[in-house]
């Protein structure tokens, strides 16, 4: 078996992961890129409003899908495409939840997955700052020019990848993941018919996202943040995610407050920390920072800390809110990744 593998992005129309307004998939067959198709669609219905947010990331409005068929009616033609591929996205939780609670919504089954996680393959093989999408494909030597766009997205993932495979001389997924210890992440098969609910579904679908994903986006605090209590990880959380094992620390002001990411990341496997220390492997920074900001030099008190720490080697990266935020499966408006 060579380098096969389908890698995908998708981009979304609010808050809501299961607001799939555009994908990108991109198909590897022995290491070489073979084939590449992208669609618009509508979100599924009530949950397609468009949050200012969002578009001002990707800029996909309203007016530019009006017309074309929701993701379920889509997704036939999208899964037709992936087959039996394993999976790559770039914080695979984000991408994969958006298949699955764009499903749930809309009332579809949806088929099982091995997947890969290129941020945790980039975390793991590369020393970067940031494992942001620019970031990762800059050091994979993967052109990367319109950023947000689903197809460039999902080519970036996709050379990423392969960049990874190759340091790693790995002739196929199962050897690269054999040779980093890593066991293959998967997503079980799921009928909303019939299976429970994915928690970001329950909760647009109890009305949290006021019938079309418009609540879903919190007001902006002011004030000196709530620090909160640091709660323990859970010992029963997904080694395979992202945040699994991390000791995380926040500065700026966040959309949903330090205390509930503080609750959320720990469910993840997290340990929530209140300053960054030694033993500091991630800073998640609000204020609206994005990964450019790490270039330009608008940074928090923290966050030029980390950069000091990451120069005398330690293993320790900057996330945006958006990044942790698709992470956790947040309902805040997604930012760049």
């Amino acid at each position: 078996m060579g380098l096969d593998f389908t890698a995908i992005d998708f981009e979304t129309a609010n808050g809501f992961r299961g607001s799939p307004c555009a994908v990108g998939v991109t198909k590897v067959r022995g290491g070489r890129i073979v084939d590449e198709a992208s669609w618009l669609m509508r979100p599924p219905a009530n949950h397609d409003h468009f949050d200012y947010h969002n578009v001002r990331i990707h800029g996909i409005r309203a007016e530019d899908v009006a017309g074309l068929p929701r993701f379920g009616e889509l997704f036939p033609e999208i899964g037709a495409f992936i087959g039996g591929d394993i999976l790559a996205a770039h914080n695979a939780a984000f991408d994969l939840g958006v298949i699955r609670s764009g499903l749930e919504v809309s009332g579809l089954p949806g088929p099982a997955y091995d997947y890969v996680c290129t941020v945790m393959l980039s975390r793991r093989c590369y020393s970067l700052v940031s494992n942001s999408l620019p970031f990762a494909a800059e050091e994979a030597g993967v052109p990367l020019v319109n950023h947000h766009d689903a197809a460039e997205d999902a080519r970036a993932c996709a050379g990423i990848l392969i960049d990874i495979a190759a340091r790693n001389s790995a002739n196929s997924i199962a050897e690269l993941y054999l040779s980093l210890g890593l066991n293959l992440p998967h997503q079980q098969a799921f009928d909303p018919a019939h299976d429970a609910l994915s928690k970001p579904s329950l909760t647009a679908l109890s009305g949290a996202a006021g019938g079309n994903g418009a609540a879903l986006v919190r007001p902006f605090r002011s004030g000196w943040p709530e620090e909160g209590t640091n709660p323990l990880p859970n010992p029963d959380a997904d080694p395979g995610h992202p945040l699994y094992g991390q000791t995380v620390v926040f500065t700026g002001v966040l959309s949903m407050g330090r205390p509930e990411a503080k609750v959320r990341s720990a469910e993840l496997g997290a340990r929530p920390e209140s300053r960054v220390t030694a033993r500091t492997t991630v800073l998640v920074v609000g204020d609206g920072f994005v990964a450019s900001d790490l270039r330009s030099g608008r940074l928090t008190g923290k966050a030029r800390r980390v950069l000091e720490l990451h120069g005398r080697g330690q293993p320790i990266e900057v996330l945006s809110e958006g990044e942790f935020q698709q992470m956790v499966g947040g309902f805040a408006a997604a930012a760049t990744t």
